[in-house]
């Protein structure tokens, strides 16, 4: 594809005017004469001497280079949009593998792809091009919107709601039950039913082995455009707003609320029964036991405000030698006090 038509396509400015032929998106260090190379991070600027790419992707704010660019105010976006001129996922044939077992009530829509054993409960259904890879397993009545793709060993429990354009990597479990047991006299425990289910909306993207748990009573529920990363877990009764990102093995513990477009670092550890607020940040490997205030940064454990805990962490190096200084000032100031006393 020429270099112009690129620019077209992602609406980017060409830097200065140039008809290449570009074959493929490539890294910046591992990229070859007629690949196309992206920087959105200014960090990685140096690399572009020593890079064999043909072209680059730029932000505006970027001085020339001695390679053609495409310009954009968002280049991490158009780099995403540029990999889709070059990258078809695969999609299996349309159609039911034989192998498939589909309950005699359950309703497919139109232009289904449904792989090798996968199986559909008693009461589900499907809607439009839902992409169900093998070995996916749903539970009675679940419901899957239009354009729905669950990867191979996806398990949806029962009657959980997936909305439309939903992904789901391999291995996630939808609906699991919630860790509830009520404590008896003698010590033992009582598994509490876990009656309630998780609702998914539209657009969310769910990462590998990570795991959504219904809740005894209500809902758990991911709002639309929500982006979780692998081996997440999500307890019971949960909620995750809309278009937040959470990243690896961050755990929500029970009646945890995220609110929108919040940022969850990984590795973060969110106690139960706490508010996180719209457009919060939280660095990874935080940990929180009390609500997190919209547009707060944080960081820490116990989680304390971001500025606070970078300073802490840059100073906790030097805390045995400034340690060792005190005890020296302490000494000579006891040192000083006796001369100017000698009779104490």
């Amino acid at each position: 594809m020429k270099l112009s038509e690129i620019a077209a396509r992602l609406a980017c400015t060409l830097d200065p005017e140039a008809d290449l032929e570009i074959s493929r998106i490539a890294g910046i260090d591992e990229a070859i004469p007629g690949d196309l190379t992206f920087v959105s991070n200014r960090k990685y600027l140096s690399s572009l001497k020593t890079t064999r790419a043909s072209a680059v992707i730029l932000g505006l704010d970027v001085p020339s280079v001695p390679i053609p660019s495409l310009r954009s105010a968002n280049p991490y976006l158009a780099f995403a949009k540029a990999l889709e001129l070059f990258y078809c996922p695969h999609r299996p044939e349309p159609g039911i593998h034989p192998t498939a077992v589909i309950a005699s009530d359950a309703a497919i829509g139109q232009n289904p792809s449904i792989g090798a054993h996968a199986v559909i409960g008693s009461g589900c259904r499907l809607g439009s091009n839902v992409t169900l890879h093998s070995h996916v397993v749903l539970y009675a009545g679940v419901t899957l919107g239009d354009g729905v793709t669950l990867h191979s060993h996806v398990s949806i429990r029962e009657f959980c709601k997936i909305g439309n354009r939903v992904c789901i990597q391999n291995g996630a479990v939808i609906g699991s039950d919630g860790f509830g047991f009520a404590p008896r006299d003698d010590g033992t425990y009582y598994k509490i039913p876990q009656s309630g289910i998780v609702i998914i909306e539209d657009d969310v993207d769910i990462g590998a082995n990570t795991t959504v748990d219904r809740a005894a009573v209500g809902n758990t529920v991911i709002r639309a455009g929500a982006k979780l990363d692998n081996l997440i877990q999500i307890g019971h009764g949960s909620s995750v707003g809309e278009n937040s990102v959470i990243a690896a093995q961050v755990g929500l513990a029970g009646s945890t609320h995220v609110g929108k477009n919040a940022k969850v670092g990984g590795q973060v550890g969110l106690a139960g029964h706490l508010r996180v607020g719209d457009n919060a940040v939280i660095y990874a490997q935080s940990g929180a036991s009390h609500d997190i205030a919209p547009g707060a940064v944080v960081s820490g454990s116990p989680i304390s405000e971001g500025v606070t805990w970078l300073r802490y962490s840059a100073a906790l190096p030097r805390l045995p030698e400034l340690f060792r200084r005190v005890r020296e000032l302490a000494k000579e100031i006891e040192r000083l006090k006796k001369q100017e006393n000698p009779a104490k």
